[in-house]
């Protein structure tokens, strides 16, 4: 039985290149990018990745792990942060919920 294989490339959400092998019936994926490229694509999407704090909106905000109506909407009550420690610092997050989610936020100063 002769497969006819067609490939194209996709670019993931994290801004990493894959190869698309399209079988009939089958769909495959394998990394094209070195693994250099691969560690400096991660790191720049992670940093762009991050949630700023002083301009999300309160939806966005919500998507955060442990973070709902109310502390979304004391998030943005509390603002403008210096920085993303001061979630805690000022009593807006508690320590548990700080802990889940700053790693995915930051807090660019604001433009008096």
């Amino acid at each position: 039985m002769n497969l006819h294989k067609q490939f194209g490339r996709i670019l993931c959400g994290a801004g990493l290149m894959f190869a698309l092998a399209i079988v009939p019936g089958t769909w495959a994926l394998s990394p094209v990018a070195s693994a250099g490229q691969v560690a400096s694509a991660s790191s720049t999407a992670t940093q762009s990745a991050k949630l700023d704090i002083n301009t999300a909106t309160e939806d966005q905000l919500k998507v955060l792990p442990g973070v709902g109506d109310v502390y979304a909407k004391r998030i943005i009550a509390g603002r403008p942060y210096r920085g993303k420690n001061q979630l805690v610092s000022k009593g807006i997050l508690p320590q548990a919920v700080y802990d889940k989610i700053k790693d995915q936020i930051i807090a660019h100063h604001v433009k008096k």
